[in-house]
């Protein structure tokens, strides 16, 4: 006998909205431990390949297990060092910036008073209103920072003992996979396994040759038109370019600002081509060699996820947005009643008729 329920689409349209609702939460309030898991499988992802190497040489797991991690941990501490010693640069020149932009402020009083015929008085109770109200705010702002600091601290403490025990129990997660999901049959677990294996490794090799390449482009088109802290602009515009989408606006905002205070007005102009040629080359050149091949979605999907990522875990959730939704899409693509939302995340196929339009 069939004791089935049928429900009617409008109840399961519900029950999928409180479902996804639930779960989104559920993503926004544990995120302090969600994310050091996602890092960790990231970094284990990565590792994985030595560790699988050392142990065949007869290597102690264990041992197998502390050397990547240490040379990975060590080379990361000696970047985030470097990062740090080309900022304090820009700290240090931070009084003067300061007093360069309250001369620029002057001027633009100064410009707006006798354009417009508008009693600098009154500008300046505008300018000290808003500045009041922007320092009100900044106690929210400083709360939200130090709660993103925490948030970090434990990130940092977490993942690398994350990282040490998934592959120290790799073997046995992955045997646990393998039973979770005997009916769809090994082959196609083991493919699943080895999709997403590849996708994170190139997706996350390509971000660091993108970094690497967009930095020196950053930093050395800087250098040739004499903006001041032109490396450590470069590094912060390379870590920025990781964010899809958004990174790049922020960047050239950033790059503009500063050359506003150091510089003439015409430099302005003069960094905004800079970064439309760099971003051109980005675009056209770096990421379609780079990436390309490696994260099959289309700009509506990726810019969604960017933004709903941002929403729920701030900048990391930009950052990891692209490679979690490109995951889902290849689970999406391997189950027939998933395709067609597999379908809806990738890139429109080319059809013959497009092709001989294009000719």
């Amino acid at each position: 006998m069939n004791t089935a329920i049928k429900l009617p689409f409008y109840a399961k349209a519900t029950f999928l909205l409180i479902g996804f609702c639930v779960f989104t939460y559920i993503l926004y309030i544990g995120q302090e431990i969600i994310l050091p898991l996602i890092y960790a499988v990231f970094v284990t992802i990565l590792l994985s390949p030595t560790v699988g190497f050392l142990v065949k040489k007869k290597v102690n797991r264990v041992i197998a297990v502390a050397l990547p991690l240490f040379f990975a941990s060590l080379f990361l501490s000696a970047f985030i060092a470097f990062v740090v010693w080309r900022i304090n640069a820009l700290d240090a020149g931070l009084p003067e910036l300061i007093t360069k932009f309250e001369t620029l402020l002057d001027q633009a009083v100064n410009w707006i008073s006798a354009k417009f015929n508008i009693r600098e008085r009154k500008i300046d109770l505008w300018m000290t209103d808003s500045t009041e109200e922007l320092m009100n705010g900044s106690t929210a702002a400083i709360g939200i920072t130090l709660t993103a600091m925490s948030g970090f601290l434990t990130t940092t403490i977490l993942t690398p003992v994350y990282v040490f025990l998934m592959l120290i129990y790799e073997p046995h997660l992955v045997q646990f996979v393998h039973q979770l999901f005997a009916k769809t049959g090994i082959e196609r677990v083991n493919k699943v396994l080895e999709d997403v294996s590849g996708i994170i490794k190139s997706y996350l090799s390509g971000l660091s040759i993108q970094f690497i390449i967009v930095t020196v482009l950053d930093s050395a088109g800087l250098l040739l038109l004499g903006i001041e802290y032109a490396v450590v602009l470069g590094i912060i515009g390379g870590l920025l370019n990781l964010i899809p989408y958004l990174g790049g606006l922020m960047t050239m905002l950033l790059f503009a600002a500063i050359a506003l205070v150091t510089k003439p007005p015409i430099y302005v102009l003069y960094v905004v081509l800079l970064y439309g040629l760099i971003q051109f080359i980005d675009n056209n050149i770096i990421v379609p060699k780079v990436l390309g091949s490696k994260v099959k979605l289309n700009a509506l999907v990726s810019v969604f996820a960017v933004i709903v990522g941002g929403m729920l875990w701030g900048i990391p959730g930009m950052f990891l947005s692209i490679p979690m939704i490109a995951i889902i899409k290849l689970i999406f693509d391997l189950f027939d009643h998933l395709k067609p939302w597999g379908f809806l995340m990738g890139e429109p196929e080319v059809t013959t008729a497009d092709k001989a339009q294009k000719n």
